[in-house]
């Protein structure tokens, strides 16, 4: 099956095909760096990350770029509510960002361009907009003007004549037209600021992007992607800025990723239902909150609660356990390796990558592709089952369930928590069961507490105490 992407541009499902064959330029909006992430900024991080993870795992090369908005108005207020700088409020945060991301298991980025790093690039865009026509200068700020660019508001669809001017955009006596944005912001005494052709300022918001995007990825992205509150006005703007300057389109593809509710409810400082991914983290695992992301479809609605944490928690102990199984029971095969797998499991373990593919290929259905893994969990209880194992059939289930993770990383780091050795912990369970036969129950209590402390849980199962790293 070929990937197919629902393009928000055009409202369908296109195939994808690269501007460059084996290569993928893609650029996801960042934070804006002034307090640490909350969930709802969490999603985008761990879904793209996987998208880029399917892409490499499907043979692409993969440029991913993700900025750092690190002055802003919202920058400039908070630095003052802390006594900070920007630039020192930028650096705690941005410290902060990459804990988190790290926390949640996402893997960096190929680079994370930073607005203040980019500031020439960003006045050159804007003197080339101005010298087109497409942007003028009035009161030591530059705009926009929209009016020359007809397709605005093609990504958002939005009837722009019944926009209510005053939410979402300034309206402002110095602007040509109320639709028009702004690209350079006069500096106000006191604020930080950069020499420019109009006077020292600061970018808008919208240029940046379109700015970086180009310097990092060409004038024409794979795929520009975001939550979905970005479609308007940020992308839309970008769009504008960059198809005037480039005559190109600014991306092939865009994606844009749904809300994050919490307990059925929007999210909002008003309602103080906020969440920060590293509170949460302190009490579930970064696996847990990526399986709750990727079992709703990234484009639809998503709700977040202390019950469907642990929902998730269970359903990531079973593919944990189920990898686990399986090393446990190939390090204990000793016996010559056969000329292959078993067949029949290596046909059903074949039907079950096939339609792993097929799921993550339609759209990138995490949810569905997640059931894939399920499956193999069911498989690879029924093999364990046997009297006799092979280790061929062994390492086939583990390889398959690896390249699950691979694109997924729902399974737990094997460096984490590792520092005790396997061998070490099943001396210890072997250890604290003579104790209990012996009746020597403080001792049986020692060890339980030290495993614990370990973070691995014991399971008793058919076959056994079973062990596993929380």
């Amino acid at each position: 099956m070929t990937l197919k992407i629902y393009n928000s541009l055009t409202r369908e499902k296109e195939i994808f095909v690269p501007l460059t064959p084996g290569h993928v330029n893609m650029y996801v909006c960042g934070p804006t760096v002034y307090d640490y992430i909350h969930i709802g900024n969490s999603r985008p991080v761990i879904f793209f990350d996987v998208v880029r993870r399917y892409l490499e795992f499907s043979g692409y090369e993969v440029n991913y770029v993700v900025n750092f908005t690190d002055v802003d108005d919202k920058m400039i207020r908070r630095a003052n509510e802390l006594g900070l700088t920007v630039p020192e409020l930028a650096e705690k945060y941005i410290a902060g960002f990459n804990e988190d991301r790290e926390g949640l298991g996402a893997r960096p980025a190929t680079i994370n361009p930073r607005v203040t790093e980019n500031i020439p690039e960003i006045v050159a865009f804007i003197e080339e907009l101005v010298d087109k026509g497409y942007a003028y200068e009035s009161g030591g700020d530059v705009y926009y003007r929209t009016s020359r660019f007809p397709e605005y508001g093609k990504l958002s669809h939005k009837n722009l004549d019944e926009l209510q001017y005053g939410i979402r955009v300034e309206v402002d006596e110095r602007k040509e037209n109320p639709q028009d944005f702004v690209l350079w912001k006069g500096a106000k005494p006191g604020e930080i600021f950069w020499p420019s052709p109009w006077g020292d300022g600061r970018p808008g918001w919208h240029i940046e992007c379109s700015a970086m995007a180009r310097t990092f990825a060409g004038d024409t992205l794979d795929i520009h992607g975001g939550g979905h509150d970005l479609q308007f006005p940020h992308h839309e703007c970008e769009i504008a800025q960059s198809e005037a300057l480039t005559g190109k389109p600014l991306a092939r593809y865009w994606m844009h990723n749904g809300f994050v509710n919490i307990n059925n409810e929007k999210m909002s400082k008003s309602l103080g239902n906020g969440i920060n991914p590293r509170e949460l983290l302190k009490r579930t695992s970064a696996q847990a909150i990526r399986y709750i992301m990727l079992t709703t479809h990234y484009r639809s609605p998503l709700n977040f609660s202390e019950e469907i944490v642990r929902q998730a928690e269970n359903s990531v102990a079973r593919l944990a356990t189920s990898a686990s199984n399986l090393k446990h029971r190939l390090a204990g095969v000793h016996d010559e390796l056969p000329e292959g797998p078993d067949a029949e499991v290596e046909a059903r373990l074949a039907e079950l990558m096939a339609e792993f593919r097929a799921k993550m290929d339609d759209d990138f259905n995490t949810a569905d592709a997640v059931t894939a893994w399920f499956q193999l969990v069911s498989e690879t209880n029924a093999y364990l089952q046997r009297d006799v194992a092979d280790a061929a059939t062994l390492g086939l289930l583990l390889k398959t369930a690896e390249e699950l993770d691979r694109v997924l990383g729902l399974l737990l780091p094997e460096d984490e928590g590792a520092d005790l050795l396997d061998e070490e912990v099943d001396r210890l369970i072997a250890e604290r069961a003579d104790a209990r036969k012996s009746r020597n129950f403080k001792r049986a209590d020692e060890i339980r507490d030290l495993l614990a402390e370990k973070g691995i849980l014991l399971e008793d199962t058919p076959q056994g105490i079973r062990w596993r790293r929380a």
